[in-house]
């Protein structure tokens, strides 16, 4: 894997995927930012609740179950001095298909949280991970 991250001006940066896609990234305006993208801290959320979520989304549909709708909330604390990395992260799926159960579900979720998502597990070195779900009809 690879990236880029380019300079733009003031603390606003963007990314470039190894695959070619960017992700505009600033500081806050008290740093110096314009909000001209997510926060590089956010970008780490959203990165492991894309892992996450896809791979809830493949077991399911490995397990011959379809999946009209995977929306992972996620929220997260950080701590109070520097390195101010995550302490705790708490993913919340929000499930739709056809022929879901909540067992499915559930083992979707355990399997993504313990074995398959690598942000996850690398995340879950410094922060607290806790998973819940809800299938919705």
């Amino acid at each position: 894997m690879k990236a880029t991250i380019e300079f733009q001006h003031g603390v606003h940066f963007k990314g470039t995927s190894g695959t070619g896609h960017d992700i505009l990234m600033d500081g806050p305006p008290e740093s110096g930012g314009q909000d001209l993208g997510a926060r590089p801290m956010e970008t780490l959320l959203i990165g492991m609740g894309g892992c996450a979520s896809y791979d809830v989304v493949f077991i399911l549909r490995k397990r011959r179950l379809e999946v009209t709708s995977c929306i992972a909330e996620i929220d997260a604390e950080r701590a109070d001095t520097d390195p101010k990395v995550l302490t705790k992260i708490h993913l919340h799926f929000k499930v739709s298909g056809v022929g879901l159960t909540d067992k499915a579900v559930s083992k979707a979720v355990e399997l993504s949280a313990e074995k398959y998502c690598s942000a996850s597990i690398m995340l879950g070195k410094t922060a607290e991970i806790t998973h819940s779900h809800e299938i919705i009809e």
